[in-house]
């Protein structure tokens, strides 16, 4: 009897599907459930720290970054003096406070954050809970490996996103009913089986419903593991010369020679930096981030967001010479393409932020769900396993004599 060509075709993605889920079973139910415990990182944080973050405005203008730093640093109650800064949040809003960010230390631990009062630079406190999301962040991202994104927890997390997505594939080919027009035989789970056939009916009928998720988190995730992956969706979406030269410098022949001078005399601070972009931004901006950039150029990034903008993605980023003011580079969100937005939105598009709260509420519950194919999947090998041993011959068991 011949042998269907379709019959092998689903022999061979059935063992593919097999073998991969038995091998990344494990690593893709930590990956998971670490991104749906970071799904509203930010609604959870903001309600740890709502105490932390707001205070009472006042008729006096608020301090300039670095004398707010100087401040902060010359405080009695400022236990990270050795710490150097290398990052302030700063609000358009009176009754926001300042945020504080410090460079790693000599063994790469960053120390904690603090919230600032604007006008006085008084210490408010350490948020609460952000040790524990870096920490699971890490853990979602590079596994904890050493080197974060320079070691090797980058590339793995990146085979298991490949890897999903080859059981996605399989698992759809596998499961295409006869009746593939039928809503039910797609997406109507057989409760009243058990055993074998209930672990087999939610794991092809659940993933099935995840499908779409799942396809959308490794699509996008994949930008973060692999730089040809993030070289080509960059060549695909993005305009040649907007890609090509992206955020490079652009000083004049006499900018390197003043910064030279004035390196010598001054230390490097934000003030400058802060002072242009509000001369770029005006009153445009609802919040920006200046962060000292590490390099033989004493640069400052700020990423600014607009008071309409209700993304982390969506947002204007500028790079400023902190000793001369000089304005290197502006990339403002309202002037992408629409490739280079969706570019922009990667992490908001990974995580179901795009769709606002449903979204990331959907998103997390499909990542939960992620141990429940790990658990179905094992079940069902075993189960096969059991079933292909061979029954033991009575006369196997006989004692010789008997």
């Amino acid at each position: 009897m011949a042998v269907r060509p379709g019959h092998i075709i689903k022999t061979v993605l059935f063992r593919v599907h097999s073998i991969a889920g038995l091998a990344l079973a494990l690593l893709l139910a930590l990956i998971a459930l670490t991104g749906a415990i970071m799904s509203f990182e930010d609604e959870i944080v903001d309600h740890l720290n709502a105490g932390i973050m707001h205070v009472v405005p006042r008729e006096m203008p608020a301090l300039m970054p670095d004398e707010l730093v100087a401040r902060l640093k010359a405080g009695q109650d400022f236990g990270q003096v050795s710490s150097q800064v290398s990052a302030v949040m700063l609000s358009s809003d009176p009754t926001a406070a300042v945020r504080v960010r410090f460079a790693r230390d000599v063994q790469g631990a960053r120390p904690n954050s603090l919230y600032v009062d604007p006008y006085d630079a008084r210490v408010l406190g350490a948020p609460r809970g952000e040790e524990f999301f870096a920490t699971v962040r890490k853990l979602h991202r590079w596994l904890l490996i050493p080197g974060d994104a320079k070691g090797w927890g980058r590339q793995i997390t990146g085979v298991a996103a490949l890897g999903l997505i080859v059981m996605l594939v399989s698992g759809l080919v596998l499961r295409w009913p006869r009746r593939a027009r039928s809503v039910k035989m797609w997406l109507k789970p057989n409760l009243g089986l058990g055993g074998r056939g209930l672990h087999r009916s939610l794991h092809a009928v659940i993933g099935t419903w995840v499908l779409p998720v799942y396809l959308v988190m490794t699509l996008t995730g994949l930008w973060y593991s692999f730089d040809w992956y993030k070289d080509g969706v960059v060549w695909l979406l993005a305009r040649p010369e907007a890609s090509a030269a992206k955020m490079q410098p652009k000083m004049s022949a006499k900018a390197p020679r003043a910064a030279a001078r004035s390196e010598a005399v001054q230390p490097i601070g934000f003030d400058l930096a802060w002072t242009t972009f509000r001369r770029e931004e005006g009153g445009r901006f609802a919040r920006a981030l200046l962060t000292l950039q590490p390099g033989p150029r004493a640069v400052i990034r700020i990423r600014s967001w607009g008071k309409d903008s209700t993304l982390d993605t969506t947002r204007d980023e500028f790079r400023i010479d902190a000793i001369t003011g000089e304005l290197v580079s502006a990339e403002r969100y309202s002037d992408k393409t629409f490739g280079e937005k969706i570019i922009a939105n990667l992490l908001d598009i990974h995580r179901g932020a795009v769709l606002g709260w449903p979204g990331k509420l959907a998103f997390m519950i499909a990542a939960a769900l992620m141990p429940l194919f790990s658990v179905t999947g094992i079940m069902l090998y075993l189960s096969r396993r059991k079933l292909r041993r061979p029954a033991q011959p009575l006369l196997g068991r006989l004692v010789p004599g008997e």
